[in-house]
């Protein structure tokens, strides 16, 4: 049996808290140890009880070799506690996860500026506008970008961070092979390439709301700073946050105005001592002494040419050449090329809406209007918004 098999064999037997096999890990020196131990020895593990020691004479391995399985179909890996990829940040707080469970390249966060961006699914389009904006310039300016991939602010800032070419990485409260919500499959696909998703739950483990507020202490674990975009009076944004603050960690947040309720969690964290930021550079102005080759004030207040809402507000459509025939194909276009010139309209849209409505990831969306607009197929607008430039005939 493989020493991972064991990890999986502690983490996944029923009824143990994650304290408690913390404990057994600081008793034993390997989860294997704990595997082969005499049943008193167990009991001298610091606070366990009976019944929970009783619990660790299942021997059964049949839920940690499904697991492992499952980890190489998907092409999972699995970075333990015990690891040196483990980050020391997350190793060092109260309730650090056994292992962690990662889909891409997991970023070596000790050496990173990383800032967790958490706020309401609720969100109003000033939030959106506001998490794209403080994502790109976290990205631009050289920080990581941890968050939730929760629908509204955590995905908003996400997809900023994504377009200013950052690092990211999304914590799940599900397992990686579970895409929730729906909407952001293509999001999740697009984080994988260029960062990593991270999970405490094994394959297969579905979207419990217990799992959300559990998962919070790694974003904040991670990372150097919690920003809160937007949070109602009750919100897993400030649940965040407070776990921030007990693991010592800043906090910082977007005041909003005053009779607004999506923003009264983010003006009480500021009345009550967490930083006020209007834009990237007030977070990373603290670490920039810290990481003086990585960080960039330029980068950090730059943002987007068009946030959120306004992205989609109507301009005057431009006349078209000549109609274009797709059904001979003359120009040899690809397929994603060509979904893209029966989407796109007179009326100028938005990258993100592209990616919407055709299915496509975004890096592939990029690169096939890049190759329409050479052929001159595609015109690109302020913002990042394309109409095409020919009508096109079946």
């Amino acid at each position: 049996m493989s020493a991972l098999k064991f990890w999986l064999w502690l983490t996944e037997l029923p009824g143990l808290t994650n304290q408690t096999r913390l404990a057994l890990l600081r008793h034993f020196p390997t989860p294997e140890d704990v595997y082969y131990a005499d049943p008193a020895e167990v009991l001298l593990t610091e606070g366990i009880t009976r019944e929970q020691a009783e619990l660790l004479e299942d021997k059964d391995c049949a839920a940690a070799e499904k697991v492992l399985a499952d980890c190489g179909e998907l092409g999972l890996h699995i970075v333990t506690i015990s690891d040196a990829a483990y980050p020391n940040r997350l190793r060092n707080i109260f309730d650090p996860p056994c292992l962690l469970y990662v889909r891409g390249r997991l970023p070596a966060f000790d050496d990173e500026a990383a800032v967790a961006v958490v706020g309401t699914r609720d969100c109003t389009p000033y939030g959106v506008s506001c998490a794209e904006k403080l994502g790109f310039g976290l990205a631009a300016g050289g920080a990581l970008v941890v968050s939730g991939l929760a629908r509204g602010i955590d995905s908003a800032a996400l997809r900023g961070a994504l377009r200013g070419g950052g690092t990211v990485t999304a914590v799940l409260g599900n397992g990686l092979d579970v895409v929730y919500p729906r909407e952001n499959r293509y999001l999740y696909e697009d984080i994988a390439a260029s960062g990593a998703l991270l999970s405490e739950y094994p394959p297969g483990t579905p979207p419990e709301g217990r799992h959300f507020p559990v998962r919070n202490r790694i974003m904040s674990g991670l990372s150097l700073a919690t920003l809160v975009v937007e949070a109602p009076e009750r919100s897993g944004a400030l649940i965040t946050a407070g776990t921030a603050l007990e693991q010592g960690r800043d906090v910082f947040a977007v005041p909003g105005p005053i009779d607004a309720p999506a923003s009264v969690g983010c003006n009480r964290l500021i009345r009550d001592g967490a930083g006020l930021v209007t834009d990237a550079w007030d977070i990373l102005a603290a670490y920039a002494p810290r990481f003086p080759e990585k960080l960039h004030r330029e980068g950090a207040r730059e943002e987007p040419a068009v946030l959120g809402y306004q992205a989609r507000q109507r301009t005057e459509p431009k006349e078209v050449p000549p109609s274009l025939s797709l059904s001979n194909n003359d120009l040899s276009l690809t397929d994603d090329q060509i979904r893209l010139l029966r989407t796109l309209t007179e009326e100028p849209m938005l990258v993100d809406d592209l990616i919407e409505e055709t299915e496509i990831p975004t890096r592939r969306v990029l690169s096939a209007l890049t190759v329409l607009e050479i052929e001159h197929l595609v015109t690109q607008h302020p913002g990042k918004r394309y109409t095409r430039t020919v009508t096109l005939t079946e």
